[in-house]
């Protein structure tokens, strides 16, 4: 199993693929295990490096609080014993908020820098997932549905028209298997970072090509959101899919456009 200890912990990751270096980093609560079948559309084209994200998955859970800075210090040490001094950088939601510290930390080691349906953090935050953990299921659905998607409406979902974001609201809140404490409190964790990042103000120093993709109907990270992020860039792109917060499953260009950004 492919475990290096960085900063004291053990990090699981994977490489795979050929082509460019890629450092993909995920989102909040995601792990590898579950992202198989879109890690496999980047590795068809660049040379894909991924890990769990520290709390999460097969890396270790070391105690908190953890910062937005240990996230990207841990995807820093990850270059290093990959033997990488630099790569391009893709990152989607939470993952997009580690990229931006990565990228302000390190601007020399980021080629290009992807950034997917996120935030800056400060005056600009991504809504306050941390409040709807402690929520029943049931409670939960109809407070996240909208967020994912402002459009998602019981009415719109029940439109046949709309079957394919119906698909995609189902997955999104389906039950997955019982969770101990302690990789709950990996999450809580995680999520505590995220309510605490704040980066708008050091966005100046990334001056290398950057490509910002935002879903016009994200509740999660408004679109607002990113038109910052890409105004604080130098050499940022803005591109607006027809989607909410998981705009690159709903709208087919998306995912070729980032994936020709990175491959470039």
């Amino acid at each position: 199993m492919p475990v290096a200890t960085l900063n004291g912990i053990d990090v699981y990751h994977e490489r795979r693929g050929s082509g460019p270096p890629v450092l993909f980093l995920n989102g909040s609560g995601a792990t590898l295990a579950g992202m198989g079948l879109l890690l496999d559309l980047f590795s068809a084209r660049v040379d894909l490096l991924a890990h769990d994200q520290r709390g999460l998955g097969r890396t270790a859970i070391p105690p908190g609080p953890y910062a937005m800075a240990d996230y990207a210090a841990d995807a820093i040490a990850l270059l290093d014993h990959v033997g990488w001094a630099s790569a391009r950088v893709v990152g989607i939601s939470f993952g997009g908020m580690v990229a931006q510290e990565l990228a302000v930390t390190v601007p020399d080691r980021v080629e290009r820098l992807a950034l997917l349906c996120t935030s800056p953090g400060g005056p600009l935050p991504s809504y306050p997932l941390h409040e709807l953990t402690d929520l029943d299921p049931e409670a939960r659905r109809p407070r996240y549905l909208p967020l994912l998607d402002t459009r998602f409406t019981p009415e719109w979902l029940a439109d046949p028209a709309h079957s394919a974001d119906r698909g995609l609201a189902e997955f999104a809140t389906q039950d997955g298997p019982e969770k101990s404490d302690e990789v709950r409190r990996g999450e809580r964790e995680q999520l505590d970072a995220r309510r605490r990042h704040d980066v708008l103000d050091r966005l100046g120093v990334v001056t290398g090509p950057t490509l910002v993709a935002a879903g016009r109907y994200d509740g999660i990270a408004p679109l607002a959101n990113s038109e910052a992020i890409a105004a604080a860039i130098t050499d940022a792109e803005l591109r607006v899919y027809e989607g909410g917060h998981a705009f690159f499953a709903q709208d087919p260009s998306a995912l070729t456009d980032v994936l020709d950004f990175l491959a470039s």
